[in-house]
């Protein structure tokens, strides 16, 4: 179990005005396949558009947030409110804004490693 006020602090790449926290994996205990963190962000807070190797899963807990994504060239964009949920498929560009004045709480839930590339797939 891991309390809110208990969950340590990590700090990601990209992110600017954004306290993280883990709320399960890594530092605040074990898992196997899987993490999960919180992200609290500030009013105008985003993180870098860009990709990663790994599949992410994003669910708004408080707030609204701005997601973009660009996959293939393809951009989307969308704003996101209370237990909306959305995926950033592996090697997805992907960027999160607080274009509000309210502070958002995002919790993402993404792999351990990488994804392991299997042939004709």
């Amino acid at each position: 179990i891991t309390r809110l006020h208990e969950a340590p602090t990590y700090v990601a790449p990209n992110h600017f005005d954004m306290q993280c926290l883990r709320l399960q994996g890594k530092e605040a205990g074990p898992s196997v396949q899987m993490w999960m963190g919180m992200s609290i962000i500030s009013p105008a807070a985003r993180t870098e558009l860009a990709p990663s190797p790994s599949e992410k899963l994003n669910s708004v807990a408080q707030g609204r947030v701005t997601v973009v994504g660009s996959l293939d060239g393809i951009v989307q964009r969308a704003s996101l409110g209370p237990f909306d949920s959305c995926r950033f498929a592996p090697g997805e560009s992907r960027q999160l804004i607080n274009e509000g004045d309210q502070q958002t709480m995002v919790v993402l839930v993404m792999g351990n490693a990488a994804p392991v590339q299997v042939p004709g797939i």
